[in-house]
């Protein structure tokens, strides 16, 4: 029931269902995108009737300009065997499959279905399923070995899962190579629950026209029974590192703890322990000493399941401040969403002149980096974080709470999303970022690196305003904000600034 006065979502186009209309939209949007190729006109055509879901349409443009042809693909990548036992024992999904097997393929009553477990590069290590299925797999490369990305066979399920970080279902002619029609691919994709890092995706894949819609709710709950499986042994890791810890603590003079590979805390002694210590994103260097935001500056050792941290005397007296985000009850604890770890209280006080680099480089891992008086630091960020921080660095004069929910959802009533996410983020980083409108201060220097295929930015978005700016990006109409000068040169004009492309 509808309540009074709450503002409800506009309703959604229409997506169509059937192989025939979807088979319909499929070659519609090609021969739109030739056409407008012919005139050299970049931006696809939202209000024609004939347009995919729009994380189907970006696939779709990107393999278009990519030049993959819809009939024959690109030549197919396998693993020869050694390489596929090698990429099993190391990529962690090894000890998930008797749980996942049993989950998805031994129902009764379902449809025949092969089940494919992928690595975060898409490579195929494990295909099961009924035998002729397989076989008809076969003919289109979809076995055992075979890396199944955008850029060789087109759009599917599990490229899409693995892009979008998020449970994907291709249905039918949704596949851009046209031997693929006959087929639907659901996926949900796997992440470490220690690091957050995505390690593959799994895949149920069938014909189109007996494929059952609760599979993609079925797919996305095996890949959080997969991530509670893998939680259960990382926390059998982390207590048995404890074990090992506890007399090795009992030897060092001063407060110290050891964490994890990850950052987790197994054991502290002589201050409070925080849950996790964010490890920056490209590893600490061969330096000795290390500035952590929580705890000031900290001699790390190497063990050889993780790290001894020693803050340093003259640092360690202060007590990490209240909800610091690598506290015990901060926000980056166990099952938290963020990836913004400890970046918090002092870089208020570093705002003047800081220098913020957001590394968009790495389609599925954006970064942080921030650069001040203070300090240094580089850590991992939420896709939505990531979103935000790429509107407010591409319209330095600020956004409303509306501007941005229209923006991110098509919808500027959705506010109370974009002001609690906004509000952890300025929680985290302090004076980086100001309201009324929201903004990045006026003295923060702000760059983006983005990736090299500008479809590939973001590429789990599907805002309308990200996909303005892939496409103007693509055109050549826009461009992103370049790296801030070196100092003792003149900053930028802020009328240098690159806005969002308009609507």
């Amino acid at each position: 029931m509808r309540q009074p006065g709450r503002q409800t979502r506009r309703p959604e186009r229409r997506t169509p269902q059937t192989a025939a209309e979807l088979a319909k939209v499929h070659e519609r949007a090609l021969a739109e995108a030739a056409a407008r190729a012919a005139t050299r006109d970049t931006t696809p055509d939202d209000q024609s009737l004939f347009q995919p879901r729009p994380e189907i349409g970006d696939s779709w443009e990107r393999l278009r300009r990519l030049g993959l042809d819809p009939d024959a693909g690109a030549a197919a990548v396998h693993l020869g065997p050694a390489e596929i036992e090698h990429r099993r024992r190391t990529s962690g999904l090894d000890p998930l499959l008797p749980v996942l097997r049993g989950t998805l393929l031994e129902q009764s009553g379902q449809p025949p279905l092969i089940l494919a477990i992928a690595d975060a590069d898409g490579h195929i290590l494990w295909q099961e399923g009924e035998r002729g299925l397989r076989r008809s797999a076969d003919r289109i490369g979809f076995l055992t070995g075979a890396r199944w990305i955008e850029e060789s066979v087109g759009t599917n399920g599990i490229a899409a899962a693995l892009r979008a970080q998020r449970p994907m279902q291709v249905h039918s002619a949704e596949h851009y190579l046209r031997s693929h029609h006959s087929w639907t691919c659901v996926a949900a994709p796997v992440h470490d629950p220690g690091t957050g890092r995505l390690i593959g995706a799994i895949n149920l894949s069938g014909p189109a026209h007996s494929v059952r819609p609760y599979l993609l709710q079925l797919t996305a709950t095996a890949a959080k029974l997969a991530e509670t499986e893998l939680r259960a042994r990382r926390l059998e890791s982390l207590h048995h590192l404890r074990t090992l810890a506890a007399p090795m603590l009992a030897r060092v003079n001063g407060p110290a703890l050891v964490v994890d590979a990850a950052g987790w805390t197994a054991a502290a002694a002589g201050l409070p322990p925080p849950a996790r210590l964010r490890l920056p994103a490209e590893g600490w260097s061969t330096a000795a000493v290390h500035w952590l935001p929580s705890l000031g500056e900290c001699v790390i050792e190497p063990l050889a399941d993780g790290w001894l941290v020693r803050p340093v005397p003259l640092r360690s007296t202060a007590p990490a401040p209240a909800g610091d985000p690598d506290g015990p009850d901060g926000p980056d604890g166990p099952g938290a969403p963020d990836g913004l770890g400890g970046l918090g209280g002092l870089l208020a006080e570093q705002a003047e002149g800081a220098r913020v680099r957001l590394d968009l480089r790495r389609p599925g891992s954006p970064a942080l980096s921030v650069h001040g008086a203070a300090g240094s630091w580089s850590h991992s960020l939420s896709p939505r974080h990531a979103e935000l921080l790429l509107l407010l660095a591409t319209e330095r004069n600020g956004l409303s709470a509306a501007q941005l929910a229209d923006a991110l959802f098509g919808d500027p009533a959705r506010t109370v999303t974009v002001r609690a996410e906004l509000s952890r983020l300025r929680r985290h980083l302090g004076g980086l970022l100001a309201h009324r409108p929201y903004r990045f201060a006026e003295s923060v220097l702000v760059s983006v690196a983005g990736p090299e295929d500008p479809y590939d930015l973001l590429p789990s978005s599907s805002g309308p305003a990200v996909r303005r700016l892939r496409a103007g990006l693509a055109g050549g109409t826009v461009r992103l904000p370049g790296p801030p000068p070196l100092p003792g040169q003149l900053p930028a004009p802020r009328t240098g600034r690159v806005p969002l492309p308009p609507a």
